[in-house]
């Protein structure tokens, strides 16, 4: 049903991501599916790299860790924005045409009265997306 998951991560929160990397790899073995991890980063330094290839490098090592803890297949794909901040709602939009995404996978928050007045990440690509989007709480 699926031939490839995108599931957007945040290296800096990875602890806050496990129910919906779980979720990820149960439906990659499920259908045999490759993930691709998307990590979105900016061209300036940060703590998470001194640039994109760096951070890039940090991801991939994310995504093979993955791959052998769920027995799957793991790619990375990183995506530059200026404000990653402000542009993350684009960035993953560009993300699933770059990756050729049919499934998002991603893990959201439990809605909160900031809700009404900024959508959420997994909202407006559930929204806007030409493939599935899954949001796991976690």
């Amino acid at each position: 049903m699926f031939k490839r998951i995108m599931t957007p991560v945040d290296l800096a929160h990875v602890e806050r991501l496990g129910t919906a990397l779980d979720c990820a790899a149960d439906l990659a073995n499920h259908y045999g599916a490759p993930i691709v991890y998307v990590g979105v980063t900016s061209s300036a330094p940060s703590k998470l790299g001194h640039n994109p290839e760096e951070y890039g490098q940090k991801l991939a090592a994310f995504a093979k860790s993955e791959a052998a803890k769920h027995g799957i297949e793991a790619l990375a794909h990183t995506a530059v924005s200026h404000d990653p901040t402000a542009e993350i709602d684009d960035a993953l939009m560009r993300a699933i045409g770059e990756t050729g995404a049919d499934l998002v996978v991603m893990a959201s928050h439990v809605p909160n009265v900031m809700d009404y007045i900024w959508p959420s990440n997994g909202g407006k690509l559930a929204e806007h997306a030409k493939c599935s989007v899954m949001v796991v709480r976690a």
